[in-house]
């Protein structure tokens, strides 16, 4: 059975709004009284109702975070450092995954609104500008441009296609693709690809699209490198970097002798499982922070100097090139 806050009340000997004030830390009570209280709630288990709180006007210090896919490694990753970056500030997370899927990413910001979060941070774009509008809640977006009035925080996707570019030359690539996932002009991402072609504006562009299945994308992937047998690949994150690899080795192409390969992300899990890639490195831990930092901005009322924060990239070294 759920312990009630008259179940806490009797059995510190007190009133309920006694706990109640104990609870929302307000009015003068004795530290006899408080510890009395807050004994009670750790023998029964009691939790406040932090939703119910937030309909009286309190907050609720909950922060949603709504992803296009939480199983992708550097989404896993960055959604890791802003929990422990929130928890730190005293909130709690709800995570929404809306799986690139429209209908999804409208039911979680109808649901984020509902339970009245104190914020939301998004890098999911399916819905149109007034659906963002709408939201009375704060809004921080990663790497999306989701309203002209919600500030945008991303890494410096220009420069890293830049450095991608650059790379592949030095090293000797003269035939050379980029592959990306969805073309989304609205995204910052795309810069990687503007980046990247102010180096080598003769290089080959294929978009490969993020709703393909695995089989499709691996698909694509062989037939693109045995038409076109390029000797430098630019992927635009790492996920796809590595199944390039793959495939290459299964067509018996050595890396990086034959090809070599570029990734976009550069988490620590490929830094620490999958050290022969080489890949663009986003200052995750730095990301999150700000992120953090600008949505309590926002939550307490003051607005941020910029609508777009752009944080510095840098090569991780690899053994792919």
């Amino acid at each position: 059975m759920v312990a009630k806050l008259t179940d806490v009340a009797a059995l510190a000997g007190v009133s309920p709004t006694t706990v109640s004030r104990v609870i929302n830390k307000k009015g003068y009570l004795s530290q006899k009284t408080i510890d009395k209280v807050n004994q009670a709630m750790r023998e029964l288990g009691y939790r406040p109702n932090n939703l119910a709180r937030s309909l009286q006007g309190k907050s609720a210090k909950l922060v949603g975070l709504i992803f296009p896919n939480i199983s992708n490694v550097f989404y896993a990753e960055l959604i890791e450092s802003l929990e422990k970056e929130f928890f730190r500030h005293g909130y709690k997370t709800i995570l929404c995954n809306s799986e690139h899927n429209s209908t999804k990413e409208k039911e979680y910001l109808e649901m984020l609104e509902a339970n009245q979060v104190d914020g939301i941070i998004s890098s999911s774009h399916n819905l149109g500008i007034s659906d963002y509008n709408r939201v009375t809640a704060p809004i921080i977006s990663f790497d999306r441009n989701l309203s002209p009035n919600i500030p945008v925080v991303s890494s410096d996707n220009f420069s890293g296609g830049v450095l991608a570019a650059e790379t592949l030359v030095k090293n000797g690539c003269q035939n050379i693709l980029m592959i990306t996932g969805n073309d989304d002009s609205d995204s910052p991402t795309t810069r990687r690809r503007i980046g990247f072609s102010t180096v080598l504006p003769q290089a080959t562009y294929i978009n490969i699209s993020s709703d393909f299945s695995p089989t499709r994308k691996k698909m694509e992937i062989k037939s693109l490198i045995e038409h076109f047998k390029p000797d430098g690949i630019f992927a635009s994150d790492d996920m796809t970097a590595l199944l390039i690899m793959k495939i290459a080795n299964d067509l018996g192409i050595s890396i990086p002798e034959q090809l070599k390969i570029i990734g976009y992300d550069g988490t620590s899990f490929i830094e620490h499982y999958v050290p022969n890639l080489t890949s663009i490195k986003q200052p995750i831990s730095d990301i999150a922070k700000l992120m953090v930092d600008l949505l309590i901005q926002k939550i307490n009322g003051k607005p941020t100097a910029s609508l777009e924060y752009t944080l510095p990239i840098s090569l991780l070294p690899g053994k792919s090139i």
